[in-house]
């Protein structure tokens, strides 16, 4: 579950990382960087895809800069997965919604 969460900063189950982080259900990836930066592209989501999860909640940081574009979303609705991507704060709701009930992953960008 996640705690909480501020420009730059997130607590999940008690931690608190400062880093841009994948969330599974039964961890964190805190070493998570994306080839472009404000980019997202199907190679910074590797291991998302191993992990093949029902949704994939994508926080585009706080004001909602980091693109995720149409083929992508289209890339992994083809391979099963649903995409939500909001602006971080939103995400992190929808996560801690969505998370009880279906195989949930999480990916956040925590700054801009």
């Amino acid at each position: 579950m996640i705690d909480s969460y501020s420009f730059g900063s997130i607590m999940v189950n008690g931690r608190r990382y400062t880093a841009d982080v994948i969330i599974y259900p039964d961890r964190v990836d805190s070493s998570w960087w994306r080839r472009e930066g404000h980019n997202l592209c199907m190679e910074d989501l590797g291991e998302v895809l191993r992990f093949q999860p029902e949704v994939l909640v994508i926080g585009q940081g706080k004001p909602g800069l980091m693109a995720v574009g149409a083929d992508l979303i289209e890339q992994l609705n083809q391979r099963g997965i649903e995409v939500r991507a909001a602006p971080t704060a939103k995400a992190v709701k929808l996560y801690n919604e969505l998370r009880p009930g279906k195989k949930v992953v999480a990916a956040l960008h925590l700054t801009c």
